[in-house]
C-alpha cells in the first residue's frame, strides 16, 4: 500500500491599490460627493479586506470639498488660498471615507504624503512601516497628498503618480485608477473629438511617440 501526498493549495492573497480621482469623488459642477460611486467603491474595499486582500484606497477631493464647504464656486489660482482650501476640505473627504467604512464596520486610517517623505531614505520607510501596519492589523489606508503643506517644487503632481508610487512602497500586486475617462488616449478626448483610443499598451518606451506630455492632462 503506498502513501499519497496530498498538496494543499492556500489562496493567493493580494495587495490592491485603489485610486480615485477628484472627478469620481465630487460632481463637476456642484462639488458634492458622489455618493453611489463611493459607496459602490467601499462595497468593493469591504469584500476585498474580507476575502483576505489587503487594500489601500489614493484619494483626490479635498480641495473640491474645501470649495462646497466654503461656499465657493471656482478653483482659486493663489497657493495659498488652495492650501487652506485643501485643509478645509481633507476634514470632510476623511469624514466621508471614516462614515461610508463605519457603515460595514471598517476601520481606516488616513495617511498624508508629499515628495520629501518620499525623497528622504528615512522619512519612506517609516511611510512604508506604518501602511504595511496598519495592512497588518485589518485597516485600510486613505492615503492623498498633503496639499496643506506641499509647494510646487515638491507636488507629486497628481495622485495617478501617488497612487504608483504607493503602490511599489508596498509592493501591491495591482493598481487600479479609476477615472471617469474610458481608456488612454493620445489627446485629450475632452478638447478633441477626434482622440484615438489605445486600449492596449504593449511597450511603454514607445507611448511617448503616441502620447504627448504631460500624460497626466489625459485621464482625469
Amino acid at each position: 500500500m503506498t502513501a499519497k501526498a496530498t498538496c494543499i493549495r492556500r489562496p493567493q492573497y493580494l495587495t490592491v491599490v485603489i485610486k480615485l480621482g477628484t472627478s469620481s469623488i465630487v460632481d463637476e459642477k456642484t462639488h458634492e460627493p458622489l455618493l453611489p460611486i463611493l459607496a459602490l467603491t467601499v462595497d468593493t474595499a469591504v469584500r476585498l479586506r474580507k476575502n483576505g486582500h489587503r487594500v489601500v484606497i489614493v484619494s483626490s477631493g479635498a480641495v473640491a470639498l474645501g470649495l462646497t464647504r466654503m461656499d465657493g464656486d471656482r478653483r482659486p489660482k493663489h497657493l495659498a488660498q488652495l492650501q487652506a482650501l485643501a485643509a478645509i476640505g481633507q476634514c470632510r473627504l476623511v469624514s466621508l471615507w471614516d462614515s461610508l467604512f463605519s457603515h460595514l464596520d471598517q476601520p481606516v486610517a488616513q495617511i498624508l504624503l508629499t515628495r520629501g517623505d518620499i525623497a528622504d531614505r528615512t522619512r519612506y520607510i517609516n511611510a512604508q512601516n506604518t501602511l504595511n501596519e496598519l495592512l497588518h492589523i485589518g485597516v485600510i489606508p486613505i492615503v492623498n497628498e498633503n496639499d496643506t503643506l506641499a509647494v510646487s517644487e515638491i507636488k507629486f503632481g497628481d495622485n495617478d503618480t501617488l497612487s504608483a508610487i504607493t503602490a511599489a512602497m508596498i509592493h501591491a500586486d495591482l493598481l487600479f485608477l479609476m477615472t471617469d475617462v474610458d481608456c488612454l488616449y493620445d489627446k485629450n478626448p475632452r478638447l478633441s473629438p477626434g482622440a484615438r483610443a489605445i486600449e492596449v499598451i504593449h511597450d511603454i518606451d514607445l507611448l511617448d511617440a503616441d502620447v504627448p506630455a504631460p500624460r497626466s492632462a489625459l485621464a482625469a
